[in-house]
């Protein structure tokens, strides 16, 4: 079934996806396909990106953005990036498990002591690793967004572990996240995000984990008013390039577009700020519970985690190099 529908996905963009890169009027475009909405700050960077990259080249290059999952999900996306028929995507690093196994350490929960010590381990020699780790999958990563830390929301109070018995919740398809909501009480449920609102209303799950903006923005509070602030993840989210896109550039294009994505992603860090507060003023207005329980309780049942994870040489050497940094 999954070659079908990407056989489908491709016959269907062909004209928009054709090696993922191509011509016109003497300027090289990339493709971008992505499932976000064009308010979220990754867009926005996103498209920041394309116009810095449109002034270093002298507009030779450009990048043309497709948000809302115009070109399939973000899954699919990624697996376009593979065989070179879409130039880049953004994907969660709970998505990103899937295809480079070294990424289910970013998605143990916490991981990281707060957001400092996260930028540090992320723009740092461990990030710069990471990001190489799916290069045997045709995928580079340029850079990595911030998608700050996410939390737990239901239609009812969560003040610890306890009140997540026996509910359902809707995770990323991620089997570190479905580990943690077990390790929690609760019962995982994976679900396409662009599916979660009707999941919700309609009563499929009575819950969901995620940040900030992300609950606001997609007006989730209007079915599940009660959010807490566990703070169990901090996922970031990484731009990918094609490595059989990649290698068609020249040294110049490279470094042009490297350029233009690391200055997108300092641009994206101020706007996610931004859209945090914008959320939680909103949400305030809304009505919404927001609740800040003791993580501690949290953070002791996911302990096991880490255990399970050091029986893995490669993830124990991670682990340990990520909670040594300073």
């Amino acid at each position: 079934m999954k070659f079908y529908k990407i056989t489908f996905l491709i016959l269907v963009f062909l004209p928009v996806l054709f090696s993922g890169c191509d011509s016109e009027d003497e300027t090289k475009v990339i493709r971008l396909g992505h499932g976000l909405d064009t308010s979220h700050s990754v867009h926005k960077a996103m498209v920041f990106m394309s116009e810095r990259l449109e002034e270093k080249s002298g507009g030779t290059m450009t990048i043309k953005v497709y948000p809302n999952q115009q070109l399939g999900s973000e899954r699919e996306c990624v697996e376009l990036l593979q065989i070179g028929s879409l130039g880049m995507t953004k994907v969660s690093a709970a998505t990103m498990e899937n295809f480079a196994e070294e990424f289910k350490v970013l998605n143990l929960p916490y991981l990281f002591r707060n957001s400092e010590h996260r930028f540090k381990v992320l723009e740092g020699e461990i990030g710069r690793n990471l990001l190489e780790s799916g290069r045997d999958k045709n995928l580079i990563g340029l850079i990595f967004y911030d998608s700050g830390t996410r939390n737990f929301y239901a239609d009812k109070p969560i003040e610890s572990p306890s009140d997540l018995k026996g509910l359902k919740l809707r995770v990323m398809p991620s089997q570190t996240a479905i580990n943690t909501v077990k390790h929690l009480g609760g019962s995982p449920t994976p679900i396409s995000w662009g599916e979660l609102y009707t999941a919700l209303q309609q009563g499929i799950v009575d819950g969901a984990e995620n940040n900030l903006p992300s609950y606001y923005l997609n007006n989730h509070f209007e079915v599940c008013s009660y959010y807490t602030m566990d703070e169990h993840t901090a996922v970031p989210d990484e731009l990918l390039i094609s490595s059989i896109i990649w290698d068609k550039l020249t040294v110049q294009q490279q470094e042009w577009l490297k350029e233009a994505a690391e200055e997108s992603s300092v641009y994206q860090k101020k706007l996610w700020q931004q859209s945090e507060e914008e959320a939680l003023n909103g949400m305030k207005k809304a009505g919404v519970t927001i609740i800040h329980p003791d993580k501690e309780e949290f953070r002791e049942m996911v302990q096991p985690m880490y255990e399970e994870f050091s029986q893995n040489p490669e993830m124990k050497q991670i682990i340990e190099a990520i909670q040594a940094v300073e």
